[in-house]
């Protein structure tokens, strides 16, 4: 009877894995599962394109709504892996890159870096912060200043649908156009490499971003051996998972999401891989 009892309870434990293998759902792994699968490729533009046609809204410090069915496609760059770039994801097409503001932690769950996406922007808008083109919602501030912000994630769900995964490599930075105003155009939002640099001030005990150097956004501005801080700055939140990190003390390579305020460029890094040391 003992043998009996424990044959049963082997047959059930066989029966009901069976069960599970054939019911049990298994997450998808290309991205369906997310954004809106509805969103169709009708009218098309490059970023370049975008950003063209809406150069006076963007450079001066304005934002437009988005009123015909219009679509880009992008692969994504950037996200929100290690807390330096908040609210936002970089997107590039080849022909130009820009910034997409959304209201949402653990983007990188969702949108890792070479998921491309095609993105509807009819009733989104337009803008530029310090003439960083960017997509999303309008936001006023408590000083009665209005900009292109973060949508709400209901919002943004609606707007994009996942497509296939790509490869992405950055495009080499040339410290030679630092101050070049068409070069900051054509490339703000870039994932790019500046090489052989030095983090100035660097002693082994300065950090990336300390509380104590932090301005009104939680941010750190980091200068460069040999390149004015008026036209390069590496841009660390003190919320990223390396703010504490001391900076490197050697030459090293950057790569990050170059974005700009104004004439200044500023180096998001997404990882603390970002740094390579030479």
């Amino acid at each position: 009877m003992k043998y009996l009892h424990y044959y049963i309870i082997a047959l059930a434990s066989i029966l009901l894995a069976g069960c599970m293998d054939n019911d049990w759902d298994i997450p998808g792994t290309d991205g369906s599962e997310y954004g809106n699968q509805g969103v169709s490729e009708t009218n098309v533009i490059s970023i370049a394109q975008l950003k063209q046609q809406y150069a006076n809204v963007i450079y001066n410090g304005s934002y437009v709504q988005f009123t015909e069915p219009t679509q880009i496609k992008g692969v994504v760059t950037g996200n929100d892996i290690q807390g330096n770039i908040y609210n936002e994801i970089a997107i590039e097409d080849g022909t130009g890159s820009i910034l997409i503001c959304i209201a949402q932690g653990g983007l990188f769950g969702q949108l890792q870096v070479g998921r491309e996406i095609l993105v509807e922007l009819q009733d989104l808008y337009i803008g530029g912060y310090g003439q960083q083109p960017e997509i999303g919602t309008p936001y006023t501030n408590k000083n009665g200043r209005s900009y292109v912000s973060r949508m709400p994630r209901v919002l943004w769900q609606q707007h994009y649908k996942m497509l296939d995964m790509k490869s992405v490599s950055p495009t080499e930075f040339d410290l030679s156009k630092v101050s070049d105003e068409n070069y900051r155009k054509e490339n703000c939002g870039r994932l790019m490499t500046v090489r052989g640099v030095k983090f100035q001030g660097a002693n082994g005990k300065r950090v990336y971003a300390a509380d104590a150097d932090k301005d009104a956004a939680n941010c750190v501005n980091r200068s460069l051996q040999g390149v004015s801080s008026n036209y390069l700055v590496v841009r660390t939140s003190t919320y990223a998972d390396f703010a504490n990190k001391p900076l490197p003390q050697g030459e090293v390579d950057i790569t990050g999401i170059f974005t700009r305020y104004n004439n200044t460029w500023q180096i998001l890094i997404r990882e603390e891989a970002d740094i390579v040391e030479k």
